[in-house]
């Protein structure tokens, strides 16, 4: 597949290290693109539930694949989120084109865009609501293994996936109500600082609209997740949109990977042979 050049990309909530990240996925898209600036919107490791007894391949590869864009000249931004708020002490240190930060502000084309993963609307993620929100996040993570398993039955009877998580939060008036309320926030500071555009994570609910209020307008815009949804925001030719990640379009890619991993030789470390003399090992008499 031909790399799509994109001026800006905003990915959020990969989730690295739970079972519910599409690694796989991420690292398809990743290869399929060559941006000048890639913003990591929060939660990319999820330091609540990570182990060491899993952090598989895949999830490795995504890192990698982010390095390599890194060396090819991508500038990489990564935002801070309540999942790896761990890495917040070490906020604002750059290292050539890495940049660790908290939030955001980018000029694009004489408009400014307000970047940050928006935690800080939520009252779940602080003080002893934290706890829940680890517990729940446990839960969340086996809702979307049940998920996979219902999906993958639904594909030998050809029938359309469908998510289980979706249909929780549809069903929930609370968590409908919250996540209005959560991007209205968002929109009315936004508008307040007179930004033309606000970008958050977070939610996992992929969205570009335009809010208005009495004081003005801003276009609110959530990269979504890759647990769920699988989007990301792109900027090209002066205009962001909602790039929706489909299996179809890299099944070529996929297989090219899998044909290429068989090929692979076997690494063999193990040598008796001698190399390099650094020292004569003959003896003078």
């Amino acid at each position: 597949m031909e790399k799509r050049s994109v001026d800006l990309v905003v990915m959020s909530d990969l989730h690295l290290g739970t079972y519910g990240c599409h690694a796989t996925e991420i690292v398809n898209y990743l290869k399929s693109i060559s941006p000048s600036i890639l913003v990591l919107n929060g939660d990319i490791i999820d330091g609540w539930q990570f182990s060491k007894r899993y952090f598989p391949v895949s999830h490795m590869q995504v890192i990698k694949e982010i390095m390599n864009l890194l060396s090819k000249g991508t500038r990489v931004i990564y935002i801070t989120g309540n999942h790896d708020e761990m890495m917040r002490r070490y906020s604002d240190i750059s290292i050539g084109n890495f940049q660790l930060t908290d939030k955001v502000v980018i000029e694009l084309d004489g408009k400014m865009t307000w970047i940050f993963h928006g935690d800080v609307f939520d009252a779940t993620t602080k003080g002893s609501a934290k706890l829940l929100a680890k517990l729940g996040g446990h839960g969340y993570d086996l809702l979307i293994l049940l998920n996979r398993f219902i999906n993958a039955c639904l594909k030998l009877f050809g029938r359309e996936k469908m998510s289980l998580s979706k249909k929780v939060k549809n069903g929930v008036k609370k968590a409908v109500s919250w996540i209005g309320n959560f991007e209205q926030t968002a929109a009315e500071l936004a508008i307040g600082k007179k930004y033309d555009y606000v970008i958050c994570g977070h939610i996992h609910q992929p969205q570009k609209r335009v809010i208005e209020t009495k004081e003005g307008k801003v276009v609110y815009m959530n990269s979504g997740d890759w647990i769920e949804n699988l989007t990301s925001l792109e900027y090209q030719n002066k205009e962001w949109k909602i790039f929706h990640y489909a299996e179809k379009d890299f099944a070529i890619q996929s297989e090219s990977e899998r044909i290429l991993q068989k090929r692979r030789p076997k690494l063999d470390v193990v040598t008796d042979e001698v190399s390099f003399f650094l020292n004569s090992l003959s003896l003078q008499v």
